[in-house]
């Protein structure tokens, strides 16, 4: 076996590691990985939750032999830890999600894959063997689009889907409408090349030069005086366009995402806040939970997830697994979210 290369003396910490990719990233790759919504307090404050906590140390407990795996999705997880599904991660490396799936697969971790990824699911499955992972999903207003999606992560053998509910509309990210966001050639959301010309499948943000006909004429009329009307997305599928549901709702979309996906895939909510939707969530019969706020990219000033987190786990009551994601920077806060009730934690742009 061919001997590792030595580490990084000088990437010791999440803060170094942040640290070397700013110096080697472009500046809308930057701000996009870093910026939260508005002024960035809820982003902030995931982060700082955790240093409320304090730890209580227990002594003379023989700790010579310890098993930190967990069992999730039909296998054991080396550590309660998985990597948390983000959007086109070519813009950090060229591999992308391949790169991120072969390390999980190499440490024992679970993956979440993006909708919005740079490599198709099914690539990102050939790279993680037997593996677990899970499908992060934007349930689209036309859902033939989803339902196909779906049926393509069943055959991949995807273990669930995370359906985002957090999403009704996008956060104001500034920095992202500054820099008038694009995804850069030669990349493309890869999932959704079928369904969208190659501009529209490299465009994020609007505003961009592949602006539709229709999307400028919503536009235009939107300058009048009369009430706003929704229009459901129509045209090649881009994140901007398609990724927010104003109509998504507890009464007819998980009963439609729990046919699509029952039995081979569990369905999941990520983006669960508030004992109250957690409720419903356990009334709606999902699977489990993901307590969750878009890593503070979505709705400026929501409660930090750790903060949401204990009333969430007293609501579920051991029924459905609860898992949390959002400001962790080290493996101490992972055992805070632990000693908080939660299940398992996620990591996504640290």
């Amino acid at each position: 076996m061919a001997s590792q290369a030595p580490h990084d003396l000088n990437c010791l910490t999440i803060a170094e590691l942040e640290q070397h990719a700013a110096a080697r990233m472009d500046k809308q790759t930057r701000d996009y990985y870093n910026e939260g919504a508005d002024s960035g307090s809820t982003l902030l404050e995931n982060s700082q939750a955790y240093a409320k906590y304090r730890i209580r140390p227990r002594v003379l407990r023989d700790i010579s032999s310890i098993d930190t795996s967990v069992p999730l999705f039909g296998a054991r997880n080396s550590i309660p830890l998985g990597a948390a599904p983000t959007a086109m991660q070519c813009l950090a490396h060229p591999d992308g999600e391949i790169a991120t799936a072969k390390a999980c697969r190499e440490a024992g971790l679970v993956m979440g894959l993006s909708s919005f990824a740079t490599n198709t699911l099914e690539d990102v499955a050939a790279a993680s063997g037997d593996n677990p992972r899970i499908l992060q999903l934007y349930l689209f207003e036309e859902r033939e689009h989803s339902r196909k999606l779906i049926q393509r992560a069943k055959k991949a053998g995807y273990k669930a889907v995370f359906l985002t509910v957090d999403t009704p509309v996008l956060g104001r990210r500034n920095m992202e409408i500054r820099n008038e966001f694009q995804l850069p050639k030669p990349y493309k959301i890869a999932n959704f090349t079928e369904d969208s010309d190659s501009a529209a499948a490299k465009t994020v943000m609007e505003g961009s030069p592949t602006t539709s006909d229709d999307q400028k004429e919503k536009k235009s009329s939107s300058t009048s005086n009369k009430p706003a009307t929704h229009t459901p997305p129509k045209g090649p599928i881009s994140f901007h366009t398609h990724a927010p549901n104003p109509t998504l709702n507890w009464s007819t979309d998980i009963a439609w995402l729990k046919a699509q996906c029952h039995p081979e895939m569990q369905v999941w909510l990520k983006g669960v806040a508030t004992a109250e939707d957690a409720l419903l969530a356990l009334h709606h019969g999902v699977d489990g939970l993901v307590v969750s706020n878009h890593g503070g990219r979505q709705l400026n000033g929501a409660i930090a997830t750790l903060d949401a987190l204990p009333e969430i786990v007293e609501v579920a009551k051991g029924r459905i697994p609860v898992h949390v994601d959002g400001g962790v920077r080290h493996g101490t806060d992972i055992f805070k979210a632990l000693a908080l009730g939660a299940d398992f934690v996620w990591v996504g742009r640290p």
